[in-house]
């Protein structure tokens, strides 16, 4: 997967806030190998403030269970880098925090595998009400390349990317 130039970034990411904006839409996020990288690029946007609820960090296992409500014998059974996780991180942040749409991350930037879960396997997901009390959501995986830096980078990048599709209605989301 190839990442963004830093010039194309902020613009994304300034037409993601409008569109919120435009939308009356709020976002709220759940982060795990990104520990924050996704809503600092968000919250980098004169103006998120109208539409960024907040974020959650959960970079330990436990958290993403006690804070989330991600099922804890979902972790146990298969670690904290599958799809599933990540819905259920999106969906728990989105409720926790009262946002129309919810993102997340969970994976493995590295160096070195977790849970035989190969670096760079990453899961990006986002989750929203289609209508009041129907929830849905989208979930990708990711297998990306480079350096821990990178990997991260990368991860902002596709969840940002998905959440805007959502909104926006662009590509297959």
């Amino acid at each position: 997967m190839a990442t963004q130039s830093a010039e194309s970034a902020p613009g994304r990411d300034a037409a993601l806030i409008t569109a919120l904006i435009r939308h009356d839409d709020t976002v709220a996020v759940a982060e795990s190998l990104t520990g924050g990288l996704v809503c600092a690029a968000l919250t980098a946007v004169p103006g998120a403030s109208a539409v960024v609820r907040g974020s959650v960090t959960s970079y330990a296992t436990d958290v993403k269970a006690g804070v989330l409500g991600v099922d804890a014998q979902l972790l146990r059974a298969g670690g904290a880098v599958q799809a599933e996780v990540a819905r259920q991180m999106a969906h728990g942040v989105r409720r926790l925090l009262g946002a129309t749409h919810g993102i997340a991350t969970t994976g493995v930037a590295g160096p070195d595998p977790q849970d035989d879960v190969p670096v760079g396997r990453v899961f990006v997901a986002a989750a929203w009400d289609d209508a009041p009390g129907i929830p849905v959501d989208e979930v990708r995986m990711l297998d990306l390349t480079g350096d821990r830096a990178a990997i991260r980078a990368q991860s902002v990048d596709a969840v940002l990317d998905l959440l805007t599709r959502c909104i926006t209605g662009a590509g297959n989301a």
